[in-house]
């Protein structure tokens, strides 16, 4: 098992709310975040295609993902906390959707000002696509972090 295959379980485990949604972490890397969401009748909206907070749900695992990667694992010994999103629906969006996710700044970058500085802030851009892998959606999530 690589590191991030074990943060990607833990990260499976730790955030009640997005297994309540049915989020399904399906890679995370350095700095790269990919969760995905089946629609249900749960997840979806007045008009059956999927409901803005579940693709806000879905967004913001993918950035944790994204989080979570980055900082390898010294993630363990990191806290977290998202301070802000900014989210375009852009199309209509129905059946199972893929958020892809990426810091916008590398991580060894983020993990060296971390151990220097004590703290980060940075954002990681979301891209959500359909099944014929048309965006729907983007979204950026603005990441404070702070030695834990």
């Amino acid at each position: 098992m690589t590191p991030y295959d074990m943060i990607r379980d833990q990260l499976g485990k730790a955030v009640p709310f997005a297994n309540h949604v049915g989020i399904d972490l399906i890679e995370v890397g350095d700095g790269l975040g990919v969760a995905a969401l089946d629609q249900r009748p749960e997840t979806s909206n007045h008009i059956q295609t999927q409901h803005a907070g579940a693709m806000f749900t879905l967004g913001e695992a993918a950035s944790g993902a994204a989080l979570a990667g980055a900082f390898g694992p010294m993630i363990f010994q990191a806290r977290p906390v998202a301070s802000g999103a900014q989210i375009s629906y852009v199309k209509i969006a129905k059946g199972r959707l893929e958020a892809h996710a990426k810091t916008e700044r590398p991580g060894s970058d983020l993990v060296k000002e971390l151990q220097e500085v004590g703290k980060t802030a940075f954002d990681i851009n979301v891209d959500i696509r359909d099944a014929e892998g048309d965006t729907v959606v983007t979204m950026t999530v603005g990441w404070h972090v702070r030695k834990a």
